[in-house]
């Protein structure tokens, strides 16, 4: 039987190269992005791969997150991928609005929190019962020495606190919880300087995931398989 891996933000970037790897790797896969009809390189994929499946989810939308998870509740997951996120453009907290602040939280941090509730159900049915949250090491109070980027930096330590908890709460259940940073990779997010490409760090990303054992749940792990401080 195919393994299921359900990714979201997979509309492009990281996302995108994850749901390629998995296709070609023979797993069903689940993408779920904001808006298919605008995802034409996703889409792209269809015609190839028929265990594709390309499902509406705006993370934003905490309500249709369990309204996915619902319409999939028969389906086994093997492999969750909480991939959705924002940066946003503030650096500091005096050009910080409110809203703006709040909306990096729900993506960044509540979303990935409500996916994970959500398919829970899922995850116990599948064989491999791994959870990965892409995080960041600007979520790294320990190695901060810069300082800036403050709702991205908040929402991502938040994250990682967040998945610690659910990596032992659901340890008893056979629920492995990776807290992934894929590097800074020159994606939309990353920008153009980044040292990374996609493929780099997707190549990466996947022998950590494919590598990641019991023991190791709740670690924060970079792409090479290396530990970061909290």
């Amino acid at each position: 039987m195919k393994k299921t891996v359900v990714i979201t933000g997979a509309n492009r970037g990281l996302g995108l190269a994850l749901c390629q790897h998995y296709l070609l790797n023979g797993w069903a896969v689940i993408a779920c992005c904001r808006e298919p009809s605008l995802a034409g390189a996703l889409s792209a994929l269809s015609p190839a791969f028929e265990d594709l499946e390309i499902h509406a989810l705006d993370v934003r939308d905490l309500e249709r997150i369990h309204a996915l998870a619902l319409t999939l509740k028969e389906r086994a997951v093997d492999l969750l991928i909480s991939n959705a996120g924002v940066f946003g453009d503030a650096k500091g907290v005096s050009d910080t609005p409110n809203e703006a602040f709040m909306e990096t939280f729900v993506v960044n941090t509540l979303a990935p929190i409500r996916l994970a509730e959500a398919f829970l159900p899922n995850l116990l049915k599948g064989q491999d019962r791994l959870l990965v949250a892409m995080s960041s090491w600007l979520g790294s109070i320990e190695d901060n020495t810069e300082g800036g980027y403050l709702p991205y930096r908040t929402t991502k330590a938040a994250l990682n606190a967040a998945m610690k908890s659910l990596a032992i709460d659901w340890r008893p259940l056979g629920i492995k919880v990776l807290i992934l940073h894929p590097g800074w990779v020159r994606t939309d997010m990353g920008g153009p300087k980044a040292p990374l490409s996609v493929i780099e760090s997707v190549e990466g990303m996947v022998r950590v995931i494919s590598d990641f054992k019991t023991l190791d749940t709740g670690a924060f792990l970079n792409y090479r398989g290396e530990t970061l401080s909290w």
